[in-house]
C-alpha cells in the first residue's frame, strides 16, 4: 500500500513539474547577479516610460523643441527597448514591463495640462536621463552578466548624449537645470 502511494505521488510530481515547467532562468541566477536583474528591470521600465512620455510630448508639447525631443525619445527608446528586451531574453530575465513607479510618473503627466506640460516634462526628462546614465555606468562598471555589461557599455554614450540634449532642451523652455547638472556631474565623478 505504501509503495502504491509513493508511486502515485512520484507520478503526480512528475506531471506537476512538467505542467509548471522549469523555474525561470532569472530565478535560478545566483544572488550575486541581483544587480544585473535590477539593471535590466530598471533600464527596461525607464525605456518603456520614455516612449510613452515621448508620445505625450508630441501630443501635449507647446514648444517645437519639446515636440521634437518627444519624437526623438520615441524613436531612440523604441530601438533601445528592442535591444534591452533581446538582452533580457538571452540573459534569462523576464520580458520588460513598466514598473509601478514609472506608471505613476506616466499617469501624472497624462493628467498634466498642456500649458504646464513643457517645463514639467523637460525637468522630468533631465532627472530620468541622469538616472539612466548612472544606471548604465554602474552596470558597465560592475555588471556580472557579461552580455548585459557589454550592452550597458555600448549604450552608455547614447545615454550621455540624450542627457545633454535633455539638459539643452530643458534650458530652452526655461527649466533651471543647474541643480540637475551638478547632480549629474557629482554622480559621474563618483562612478
Amino acid at each position: 500500500m505504501v509503495v502504491k502511494n509513493l508511486i502515485a505521488a512520484a507520478v503526480t510530481g512528475l506531471f506537476l513539474s512538467a505542467a509548471v515547467g522549469p523555474a525561470p532562468a532569472a530565478a535560478q541566477q545566483p544572488k550575486s547577479l541581483a544587480s544585473d536583474s535590477v539593471f535590466i528591470q530598471r533600464a527596461s521600465s525607464v525605456g518603456l516610460l520614455q516612449v510613452k512620455l515621448g508620445q505625450l510630448a508630441v501630443k501635449k508639447g507647446s514648444s517645437p523643441a519639446v515636440v521634437e525631443f518627444g519624437k526623438r525619445m520615441v524613436t531612440d527608446y523604441s530601438k533601445a527597448n528592442d535591444e534591452l528586451k533581446a538582452a533580457a531574453k538571452v540573459a534569462g530575465y523576464p520580458a520588460p514591463v513598466l514598473l509601478r513607479q514609472d506608471q505613476q510618473i506616466f499617469d501624472r503627466f497624462n493628467g498634466t495640462g498642456r500649458s504646464s506640460f513643457d517645463k514639467a516634462y523637460m525637468a522630468e526628462m533631465v532627472e530620468r536621463q541622469n538616472e539612466e546614465v548612472r544606471l548604465f555606468q554602474g552596470e558597465s562598471a560592475a555588471g556580472r552578466v557579461q552580455s548585459l555589461k557589454q550592452l550597458a557599455s555600448r549604450m552608455l554614450p547614447e545615454m550621455e548624449r540624450r542627457l545633454s540634449l535633455a539638459t539643452q532642451t530643458a534650458g530652452s523652455v526655461g527649466v533651471d537645470v543647474t541643480a540637475s547638472s551638478a547632480a549629474a556631474s557629482q554622480g559621474s565623478a563618483t562612478n
